[in-house]
């Protein structure tokens, strides 16, 4: 609760900021302000349940994590954002503003105890990443990429509503504790074809959110086209909370219909599982790969939400930690050679671009290096582990077959992974030598020590919860 409160007001005051002479008091102001709601986010640890705005939110330790998790990534998507300041075009007032209100809409959906807390904030986090995909305004291809977005996630809020009036009708109540009660007493004797139908329509809706397919059509465009600091943050902060009102939403009020959607989740995890690491392969844009690279997490986060064993809270919390510190790594890295390259006049997105980047640039090597093997699970990365956990929730829920398969996607994956390391190390290239602020180097560097550090040590957050 404290977050959602403080994040609405720096919101308000990151805009009267905008007002000042000086754009240089921005970054450092959102950083105090982010730093503030990840203190006060842990006010309430260990305190067990608390209900807060007429019991529609719950905090617990699982929603604390997971609102860590998206605080500590805004940190260092806000950290790595200086170049707002560097271009007289932009508004970085604005762009800040909309970034801290939608981490009001993740953290709403981490702990929705209600469905109408979950709508809203779906919503609040939807419209601003509409706005901040097409905030490059003169480039067409942000424009297109911001209208797809909109359309498609219009869409999508359709079933999920469509699937809430759905649920409502069925069970009465919009609050998760009374369908839980509906579906383990009422459904249990009668079955309700309502309440599937309502189930699936809602599921269809997250799971745009979360790009899983076949409702991952937007993502390669939509990652493509926004703004490289814009697509970080969608990628990593949507992509966590979404998860999380995932798992929130099954484990809590429908485990007594597991039988039902394990089937149609299961199917969805196989189908994102090949389209993700399939479709990464054929990639000569980073950018684009690590947009089915997305995809392709999103399958191997679905093998957990499938099992819905006993391990499953922890496989979701470290996995998601561990995608969102290497993700950042890579997008932050593309930022600085994009930069130094153009083609057409636009940043060079290609793999080519970081041909030779290792010769003058080492450091930046090693820091994607460690992000690329941890994203491709490889072991003493926190990538490993990640997947580790996530595949033996699997097993012990006794689905060997989805692991399987996703071992297999898992060596796939080391293809397109493994494609900018060696262009990074093997290939010759005319990259100079690239000046990194020093917050911006602290950022990658702390990103890529807790890559390697829970790689090495994953026991570290194990039982936290």
């Amino acid at each position: 609760m404290y977050p959602i409160v403080l994040l609405s007001v720096f919101g308000i005051a990151s805009l009267y900021l905008g007002f000042s002479k000086s754009k240089n008091i921005l970054l450092p102001s959102v950083l105090f302000f982010l730093a503030v709601a990840l203190a006060g986010n842990f006010i309430d640890w260990n305190q067990g349940q608390v209900l807060y705005f007429y019991d529609m939110l719950r905090v617990n330790n699982l929603t604390m994590a997971f609102n860590g998790i998206v605080l500590i990534s805004a940190f260092m998507i806000v950290a790595i954002s200086g170049g707002f300041q560097d271009n007289a075009d932009s508004e970085p007032a604005e762009y800040y503003g909309l970034m801290l209100f939608s981490l009001v809409g993740a953290i709403m959906m981490i702990g929705f105890e209600h469905l109408i807390m979950l709508f809203i904030g779906v919503e609040i986090l939807s419209v601003a990443m509409y706005v901040l995909t097409g905030s490059n305004k003169r480039n067409l291809r942000s424009n297109e990429a911001a209208l797809k977005y909109f359309l498609m996630g219009a869409f999508a809020t359709g079933f999920m509503l469509f699937g809430m009036a759905l649920l409502y009708g069925a069970t009465g109540s919009f609050s998760l504790v009374q369908i839980q009660s509906f579906v383990l007493t009422a459904h249990a004797a009668t079955p309700s074809y309502m309440m599937y139908a309502g189930l699936l329509l809602l599921l269809i809706g997250l799971l745009f959110k979360v790009s899983a397919a076949p409702f991952h059509f937007w993502t390669p465009d939509v990652y493509e086209g926004a703004p490289t600091i814009f697509t970080t943050f969608m990628s990593t902060i949507v992509k966590t909370a979404g998860f999380a009102a995932i798992y929130r939403l099954l484990e809590h009020s429908f485990t007594g219909v597991y039988h039902f959607w394990w089937i149609v989740i299961a199917a969805i995890t196989i189908l994102t599982l090949l389209v993700g690491n399939i479709g990464a392969t054929s990639q000569n844009s980073f950018k684009r790969m690590l947009a089915y690279s997305g995809i392709s997490h999103a399958g191997y986060l679905l093998i957990a939400v499938t099992a819905l064993s006993k391990p499953t809270e922890n496989a979701i919390v470290f996995y998601s930690l561990a995608y969102s510190l290497a993700t950042i790594c890579a997008f932050a890295v593309l930022m600085l050679v994009s930069k130094e390259n153009t083609l057409e006049g636009q940043p060079d997105e290609r793999f080519e671009a970081f041909n030779g980047l290792a010769k003058n640039n080492p450091l930046l090597a090693f820091v994607l290096t460690v992000s690329m093997l941890s994203l491709a699970g490889i072991p003493l990365t926190a990538g490993f582990w990640g997947k580790f956990m996530v595949f033996t929730s699997a097993a012990d829920r006794g689905i060997i077959w989805i692991t399987v398969v996703a071992i297999l996607m898992s060596t796939v994956g080391l293809y397109y992974y493994f494609r900018v390391i060696i262009a990074s190390y093997l290939k010759e290239g005319n990259l100079i030598k690239i000046r990194v602020a020093p917050f911006y180097l602290v950022v990658l560097l702390l990103a890529t020590f807790l890559t390697l550090l829970f790689g090495l040590a994953p026991g570290l957050l194990e039982g936290i919860i």
